[in-house]
């Protein structure tokens, strides 16, 4: 049968989750979800709606979620599209902008679910390798025929890392196309790209609220952009890609910013917590503004530590980026959780790994 089926999905390798174990015993470290339970207004906001009932079709738009979202934010409810999670957002603009043949640019190592995306279109993806220091060279920026979409996943994963609001701006002005960047992880940063959308109608800001707000299991995202191109996007959704239990809940819990603040104070400051123990047993870790951390051991294979932790109960993820080399991305998860992972890690160290 797979002669009928296209060959750029014959070739494709496909995006791979992270790992989600049965044991409840396992401390999840691996796919960068928060520790902390969501708000409780969403109790409120599911309730209503299993009130009114589910044999309705939800609002196409999510239009209580833009204009929530859009006080929040600074923006008219127009600047804003909603999606079934940020890969939803991320797949609606590829094909909106990208067609077979063009081309899409992301940095590397970055979020593979980019390459995937271009494949599925049929375009070519091209990589801009990061620097040692995690920073992007001039050639992010440059002019290429047949460039149709630029992603940048800010905070970067693996890394954590930012490129400052300046600089993005900056290559906006020099590309040939949209910059779509990737903020999923915006909320534990010190800086967003949101206020450029204003200024230039090349600039996309995603957004997710599966880490920051703890609804990873929902499945809501969003993407700022300039009204005239949302109109485009719309036009390429699906018919109602949210529903209705995923627009009342993404609306009350992003309305409760005093939890939004609690929340990220504390995973701030077990994410500094994590990074100085790490540090302490003579991993390079780089400074992050995400809910992880990218971990290297100049000694020990990264992937028999990571084997070593699993075997005792804590998962985190390995990472193998071919050309840049490979790590650990541990997730920021309670204290009590990097207390564990982190005395798992010394014995580990301090005996030899085995």
């Amino acid at each position: 049968m797979s002669q009928y089926v296209r060959p750029e999905i014959l070739a494709l390798q496909g995006y791979v989750p992270g790992e989600q174990p049965k044991d409840p015993r396992i401390i999840k470290l691996n796919t960068n979800e928060n520790p902390y339970p969501p708000t409780e207004a969403i109790q409120g906001a599911i309730e209503e709606v299993l009130r009114r009932g589910l044999q309705r079709y939800p609002d196409p738009m999510a239009e209580a979620f833009r204009h929530r979202a859009g006080e929040l934010l600074g923006f008219e409810p127009s600047w804003i599209l909603c999606g079934n999670g940020s890969d939803d957002i991320l797949t609606i603009a590829t094909r909106t902008f990208v067609g077979s043949g063009q081309g899409v640019r992301l940095p590397y190592p970055s979020y593979i679910l980019y390459n995937t995306l271009a494949a599925i279109q049929g375009a070519y993806a091209e990589e801009v390798f990061f620097e040692k220091d995690w920073s992007l060279p001039e050639q992010f920026a440059a002019a290429r025929e047949g460039l149709r979409l630029v992603f940048l996943a800010n905070p970067n994963s693996p890394s954590g890392t930012v490129v400052p609001p300046k600089v993005v701006a900056q290559w906006a002005e020099r590309l040939p196309c949209p910059i779509l960047v990737d903020e999923a992880y915006a909320d534990f940063a010190d800086e967003n790209c949101l206020e450029l959308v204003r200024h230039s109608e090349k600039v996309m800001v995603s957004r997710s609220l599966s880490k920051s707000y703890a609804l990873a299991g929902l499945r809501f995202g969003f993407i700022v952009a300039q009204p005239h191109l949302i109109e485009q996007m719309a036009k390429v959704k699906d018919s109602y890609n949210c529903d209705a239990l995923s627009i009342a809940v993404a609306t009350a819990a992003i309305g409760d910013q005093n939890w939004l603040a609690r929340t990220r104070a504390k995973i701030v400051a077990t994410r500094r917590r994590l990074t100085e123990g790490m540090r302490s047993l003579g991993f390079d870790v780089v400074d992050s503004q995400a809910n992880f951390t990218w971990n290297v051991h100049s000694h020990f294979s990264a992937k028999a530590l990571y084997q070593g932790l699993k075997e005792r109960g804590v998962l985190v993820r390995y990472m193998d980026y071919p050309g840049w080399g490979d790590g650990l991305r541990i997730t920021v998860g309670t204290d009590d959780q990097i207390e564990l992972c982190l005395a798992a890690m010394k014995e580990m160290v301090q005996g030899g790994v085995i």
